[in-house]
């Protein structure tokens, strides 16, 4: 019975119940959004008020034609968005505080953990390159073979005239990498969780997710319109109180988590989370963008760090673009599921395909992490290196457990600003997490650490960190 409601296919055919059973569901259904709604910011309710009232004049001036358009003038500037104003506020802190803007900076050239931004070399801590294979010679190779075969792009959505055997090539690699039955390849990591939780989840279903999960995962719960519940960051306890509470409401269930989590470094217990779905009948959705080639012995991620078998997961979901060197993402699981999103799912259907060398680059990608465990190797032990020195040195490295993402934490956005542009002229490139991408007074630099990183590099980071965190402390204390 917990194998066919687990199904993939089982799930996406509707229950057939009778009215009766389903009224009460579908009302507490409409309810739990209320009360969602009702929890809505100030800066929501006040422009919910606002697009009421802008209704009611629209009304008003379909009843008296004299009053024209020439009302809406102020709405067609850009400037009026409150995106606009956010970054107009961050650039009046910058220019207040004498803090240069450490973003989009240019960089001229890059080899192993080194980089070059305007004509000088910095030992690079903001790319996620996880194994160095970015400039490997087997993944130049086949990117520039796949170019002088087919060409630059495929031109074409791959389910009209886009398919090519680089695709198939890359897909079955990754299916047998995972130990599953088929996978699918998109042109986005952003859109592969857009697009799978978009294509799956319905009204009548109900998502829980990991409050750290990545933009892409509440993209795709909106697209869905799905009732989408946030549990506390890799709190499985208040997950269960969630699924409790309201599993048996709804058609269908997802959880969906980060097996490596991009911002704290830290790992979801991906045992206790298979034991809940298969208790509360739901699928379990781990995103491995950062996971994989990082975790396992030999870099299969979240099942192989923890002895898991992987097809007791519904859906694997990973990027391109970290420990495989390319761009895009995929999906991995049951052939019904990939079948389903070959058809189905927005960002693979109505997208070009994936150009012919990132597709040839990932697969050679992968063929190396498969031959080169020892890279697995480096990469961790050079994580836990940073993890231990960054502990002994008092910096505050939060939830991180040190597999090749290191969070410091250094308290406000101001300070965070300043200490960045003083580990830049150090000779560190590293870029800072501020205010609304962490809590206000939680801003942060983000360490991915790489298999090419030297313990020398690592050591004189860390020493770097302390330096300037302490004398920004000292300074503060003493104004």
């Amino acid at each position: 019975m917990r194998e066919e409601h687990n199904s993939i296919g089982a799930n996406m055919v509707e229950s057939g119940e009778d009215t009766a059973s389903g009224v009460i569901p579908a009302f507490k259904r409409l309810m739990i959004r209320a009360g969602l709604n009702a929890r809505a910011t100030v800066g929501e309710a006040a422009q919910s008020l606002a697009d009421a009232c802008g209704a009611r004049r629209e009304k008003i001036a379909h009843d008296k034609p004299s009053q024209s358009s020439q009302n809406f003038t102020s709405s067609q500037s850009f400037t009026d968005l409150s995106a606009y104003r956010v970054i107009l506020k961050h650039r009046e802190i910058g220019r207040l505080f004498r803090i240069a803007n450490p973003f989009y900076r240019c960089h001229d050239a890059r080899k192993g953990a080194e980089t070059w931004i305007e004509g000088r070399s910095y030992v690079n801590f903001a790319s996620y390159d996880y194994l160095g294979l970015n400039q490997h010679p087997a993944v130049a190779a086949a990117a520039k073979a796949a170019i002088d075969r087919f060409g630059t792009s495929v031109s074409a959505s791959r389910i009209v005239a886009g398919e090519r055997p680089l695709h198939r090539a890359l897909e079955s690699a990754l299916a047998d990498f995972y130990g599953v039955e088929a996978a699918v390849a998109f042109v986005s990591g952003h859109a592969t969780n857009v697009s799978t939780i978009g294509t799956l989840m319905t009204p009548d279903d109900l998502i829980i997710y990991d409050d750290l999960s990545h933009n892409s995962v509440i993209v795709g719960c909106k697209l869905s319109r799905a009732t989408a519940l946030a549990f506390r960051h890799n709190d499985t306890d208040a997950l269960e109180r969630l699924l409790q509470e309201h599993r048996h409401l709804h058609k269908r269930a997802l959880i969906v988590v980060e097996g490596l989590y991009s911002m704290d470094g830290d790992v979801a217990d991906l045992p206790r989370l298979v034991a809940l779905k298969e208790k509360y009948g739901a699928w379990l959705m781990v995103d491995e963008a950062h996971a994989l080639g990082v975790l396992g012995a030999h870099g299969r991620g979240s099942a192989e760090h923890f002895g898991i078998d992987p097809n007791r997961v519904d859906i694997w979901m990973g990027t391109l673009s970290k420990t495989l060197a390319s761009c895009g993402g995929y999906i991995a699981g049951k052939q019904e599921l990939i079948d389903i999103l070959k058809y189905q799912a927005p960002g693979l259907v109505y997208s070009v395909g994936l150009s012919p060398p990132l597709a040839a680059a990932a697969s050679a990608a992968l063929a190396v992490l498969k031959a080169a465990p020892e890279r697995v190797a480096r990469v961790q032990a050079n994580g836990k290196l940073f993890l231990s020195r960054a502990r002994a040195a008092g910096l505050d490295t939060g939830t991180s457990e040190g597999p090749s993402i290191v969070s410091v934490i250094v308290g406000d956005l101001i300070t965070a600003g300043k200490i960045g542009e003083r580990l830049l002229a150090r000779g560190l490139n590293v870029l800072p997490i501020i205010y609304p991408a962490v809590p206000l007074k939680a801003a942060r630099f983000r360490f991915f650490i790489t298999s090419e990183h030297s313990a020398k590099q690592i050591a004189e980071a860390v020493a770097i960190m302390r330096e300037l965190l302490h004398g920004s402390r000292a300074r503060n204390k003493a104004a």
